[in-house]
């Protein structure tokens, strides 16, 4: 099963998950988030193990425009808002089988490396 890789082509962290992943020969299948968003159902499954805070990148140019700084939206609306905007998730988001990670965890990718990623 390839490594799903969430992001944009201009994401430096992107571009590093992706590179890590094809250095090593896995098979990457990669989703532009400025072409084709993430699902309500997908982002659910990495805020389930990290919380939807986690997935919000309070740095972005686009939070920031979005005038978010200050919001206080319950986990539902966040997710609603991360499916609408997907400029504002922290990159990338990864994904093998049932494992996630949210930006750039080179440790933890080497962890599925051991466990049999192909």
């Amino acid at each position: 099963m390839p490594v799903q890789i969430f992001g944009v082509k201009k994401s430096q962290e992107t571009r590093r998950a992706q590179r890590f992943f094809s250095e090593r020969r896995v098979q990457i299948h990669f989703v532009d988030l400025k072409v084709k968003a993430a699902s309500y159902g997908e982002l659910k499954r990495f805020a389930d193990k990290f919380g939807v805070a986690a997935l919000v990148d309070r740095e972005s140019k686009r939070f920031l425009d979005l005038g978010l700084k200050h919001s206080h939206l319950s986990d539902e609306r966040w997710l609603e808002k991360l499916v609408d905007e997907p400029t504002i998730l922290r990159m990338p988001l990864v994904r093998w089988q049932k494992h996630v990670t949210i930006g750039v965890d080179e440790p933890k990718w080497k962890e599925w490396m051991e466990q049999g990623i192909d």
